[in-house]
């Protein structure tokens, strides 16, 4: 899904899908997640203790699942995409051999002070229903003939 270069505002439109993609979660992934963040709760890495609280196994905590949502719409924006917010909520545990499904469509566009914003709508599912659903805003700079476009569209009334 990664590219070289990043998406250009003009070939992007309301009602635009993301390409999907599919997480192929592991117990090291969801591990090593709770680690990097410092969330040692026993849930996000003891079997044991996370089945006793009525989880299937251990589960990915909310700062994991951030960063893979980041990835998301990153990696289909390209490198000069910078976030601006991420609003999700959870739902279903993301456990071991459970693949993640991401998708996302692009829910509004805005064309201002030299950057295109978007508000994407996401989604993270798993065989056990939505793990994470929500928004997540990011900007792109608009470039030479972007500018020029937005700027004759401001002179015509927005147009």
């Amino acid at each position: 899904m990664s590219g070289a270069t990043s998406l250009r505002a003009s070939r992007i439109a309301v009602g635009d899908e993301l390409p999907p993609f599919e997480l192929k979660l592991t117990s090291t992934m969801i591990v090593a997640g709770a680690i990097a963040s410092r969330d040692f709760m026993p849930a996000h890495h003891d079997p044991a203790f996370a089945k006793a609280q009525g989880a299937p196994d251990i589960f990915m905590n909310i700062l994991t699942t951030n960063g893979y949502v980041a990835r998301y719409v990153t990696d289909w924006a390209g490198p000069e995409a910078r976030l601006k917010s991420i609003k999700i909520r959870l739902g279903a545990p993301a456990i071991p051999g459970k693949p993640l499904r991401f998708t996302g469509r692009v829910a509004a566009k805005t064309e201002a002070g030299g950057e295109c914003v978007l508000e994407l709508s996401v989604r993270a599912a798993n065989d056990l229903g939505d793990h994470a659903s929500g928004t997540v805003a990011l900007s792109l700079p608009l470039l030479g003939s972007e500018l020029a476009e937005g700027a004759a569209r401001e002179n015509r009334g927005g147009r």
